[in-house]
């Protein structure tokens, strides 16, 4: 362990103290499965918060990253460069959506649906200048921007980092009379999560999506779904927006965009939203470099010649079924869609984290979220049997506890 504690001295001494992570050292993955320092393997139950539904390193799109790296990687957008047009394409041809505006973090891409949709409630529904509202909903994680945070209900993410941007409403999450409630002349936007991974694996009730989405047409305000992290294909369909035919009027994608080995990020919407952004108005020097775009493509690409969707749903519902069977006292809920799947431990035993940790020792990388939940969100590339394998060991764990 002397080479683990070396590197986690040298992050602690030289890193901003940001993140809390498990005390693990990773140096090499492939597929699900990632090794230590030590050289001790691991089946990753985390997928990089849904940022690698392919799986690590897979080799199609790192062909697409290396050869692109040969070619050209950055242009800025003060040029056209060959790549973009066929991503922005390859975008419209599995959304719909008339255009794209690329980014490559997922906040930049929640910021950059804020803005296109504030500058629509102004030009186009004629909301007095500045004074329109955006809803949306307790318990949002959408980033760590200023702004994001600024309509945060996690005190941790706002504690001392105001003043705080206007404009914002906080309603409860999956209560669409709530929202049909806090709309009002100069309501611009309604921006949420299908589902809150960064809440707590948080499912709204069935209808809640339909609902909202037929609310914001019937009063004209936008909705803006951010599915950085359950949309390509890690709830079983590849938006889950699908679920319940709740298409949004702006789309909001990033994480497995990038296929695991480039941010990529994109806000979508048909031309009477996002033509209300002209020339300079907004942009980015990285946000659409050829690099990215072909990582994009690629990426694309083998969630849907692989049927990543349908295998998430296939074994994401056979995963949260056999995680219901497990009989356990430490546990209050199982919950879940596709391969998103919360355990919540009961706040009598402690918080999730020391669970974790043990899952750890045996092989298996879960994160805790929200304090009380293990999040289960493996690369959607998983086998049935590495599923049994993992099932073994969490049952484990979670049977005779810390």
């Amino acid at each position: 362990m002397e080479l683990t504690r070396a590197h986690i001295e040298l992050n602690e001494k030289y890193g901003a103290h940001n993140y809390l992570p498990l005390p693990v050292v990773l140096e090499k993955g492939e597929g699900v499965w990632v090794w230590d320092v030590e050289g001790k393997k691991y089946l990753d139950m985390l997928s990089s918060y849904s940022a690698l539904n392919q799986g690590h390193r897979h080799p199609k799109i790192l062909k697409a990253l290396m050869e692109q790296t040969q070619r050209i990687t950055l242009t800025s957008r003060a040029f056209h460069n060959d790549v973009l047009g066929r991503f922005l394409k390859k975008l419209h041809d599995v959304t719909g959506y008339d255009k794209a505006l690329p980014m490559n973090t997922g906040v930049e891409a929640v910021e950059t649906a804020l803005k296109i949709a504030r500058k629509w409630g102004y030009v186009k529904k004629g909301i007095p200048k500045y004074e329109g509202k955006v809803i949306v909903a307790e318990g949002n994680f959408h980033g760590r921007t200023i702004t994001v945070i600024s309509f945060s209900t996690e005190e941790l993410y706002k504690e001392g980092f105001g003043p705080f941007t206007p404009g914002f409403e906080v309603v409860p999450y999956g209560d669409e009379k709530a929202i049909e409630n806090a709309i009002d002349e100069n309501t611009i936007a309604v921006l949420l999560e299908p589902i809150q991974g960064e809440g707590g694996v948080r499912i709204p009730p069935e209808g809640y999506l339909r609902k909202v989405r037929e609310i914001t047409r019937e009063r004209n305000v936008l909705l803006i779904l951010d599915e950085i992290q359950t949309g390509l294909g890690r709830t079983g369909k590849l938006f889950a927006f699908e679920w319940e035919d709740a298409r949004p009027d702006i789309l909001v994608l990033g994480k497995a965009l990038g296929g695991g080995v480039y941010p990529v990020s994109a806000a979508l919407a048909n031309d009477d939203v996002m033509n209300v952004i002209g020339p300079n108005e907004h942009g980015s020097t990285f946000g659409g470099n050829p690099l990215a775009a072909a990582v994009g493509i690629a990426s694309i690409d083998v969630i849907i010649e692989e049927r990543l969707p349908e295998r998430a749903r296939e074994l994401g519902e056979y995963f949260l079924n056999e995680l219901k069977k497990i009989e356990s006292p430490f546990i209050k809920e199982v919950r879940g869609k596709g391969l998103l799947i919360g355990v919540e431990v009961k706040e009598e035993y402690g918080t999730a984290r020391p669970f974790c940790e043990k899952l750890a020792t045996l092989g298996i990388l879960a994160k805790e979220t929200h304090e009380q939940v293990i999040r289960f969100a493996p690369p959607l590339v998983i086998t049935k049997e590495e599923i049994d394998w993992a099932l073994e060991r969490i049952e484990k764990v979670l049977k005779e506890g810390v």
